[in-house]
């Protein structure tokens, strides 16, 4: 228990100075359309709770949720097929580079003209963003498995099949994950870009639509939920981990 202790104990420290910092600036400069105040925030936080938790939160989390979903299966299938054909490598490998060059901000009105406002053009932006970790780590942790395993179990009478599912996936797993951990954080920032540039309901787009009131803490409000999703996500990612990959404990 105390060493979970000394664990948080920094970034707590860290969080909260940061947290005090920011309320005393604010309450200096004094114009909270411009910066509110951690307090005011969290105020404007509860006098909005029902709008953002019961119709702009679930908008969000649907978008979050349908693009990872999307990506995993997308990203994690592609990864596969690379790694048993290097034609199929040398085609997608370097368009999955290539595809991180593109500013996600300027896809985003594009795919708003292709999909309009509905749920897809946000969920095309959460794709994007998120498809590249996935991919790229899934297909790094199956070439990361042992040869001299490879050649072990071959020796043994083992199948392609039994060398994928008994070699390849367990090693491609720990890689999987560290993808999946980069993909969940960014996952939220898509969603919100995409809500940000065109929707009609969810965090990002209550946040625009408080700046056009210059209406600063509730600008910040659904940064927070948005910052909440993110982590109770990432942790979500390293708890199935843990539970998943047990036998990877050294200690």
């Amino acid at each position: 228990m105390m060493k979970y202790g000394k664990q948080w104990m920094a970034p707590f420290l860290l969080v909260s100075t940061l947290l005090i910092f920011w309320q005393l600036v604010g309450m200096f400069v004094g114009m909270t359309f411009i910066l509110p105040t951690p307090i005011q925030v969290v105020l404007k936080l509860w006098d909005l709770k029902e709008i953002l938790l019961l119709v702009h939160l679930p908008a969000t989390l649907l978008i979050i949720i349908t693009g990872l979903t999307i990506s995993i299966i997308l990203g994690v299938g592609l990864a596969v097929w690379m790694n048993f054909s290097k034609v199929v490598e040398k085609a997608f490998y370097p368009i999955i580079v290539a595809s991180q060059t593109i500013p996600i901000i300027a896809l985003a009105p594009i795919f708003v003209l292709w999909f309009g406002y509905s749920i897809w053009s946000k969920v095309a932006v959460t794709l994007i963003i998120t498809f590249f970790p996935i991919t790229v780590s899934t297909f790094d942790g199956l070439r990361s498995s042992s040869k001299d395993l490879k050649e072990l179990l071959l020796t043994m009478g083992a199948t392609k099949r039994d060398i994928f599912f008994k070699l390849n996936v367990p090693s491609a797993l720990p890689f999987f994950y560290s993808g999946l951990k980069v993909a969940v954080t960014l996952s939220v920032i898509g969603a919100a870009i995409g809500e940000w540039l065109g929707a009609q309901k969810g965090l990002g787009y209550f946040s625009r639509r408080m700046m056009t009131q210059f209406d600063g803490a509730g600008v910040f409000a659904p940064i927070v939920l948005l910052s909440a999703i993110g982590i109770g996500l990432f942790l979500a990612v390293v708890l199935l981990e843990k539970i998943t990959l047990h036998w990877r404990k050294t200690e």
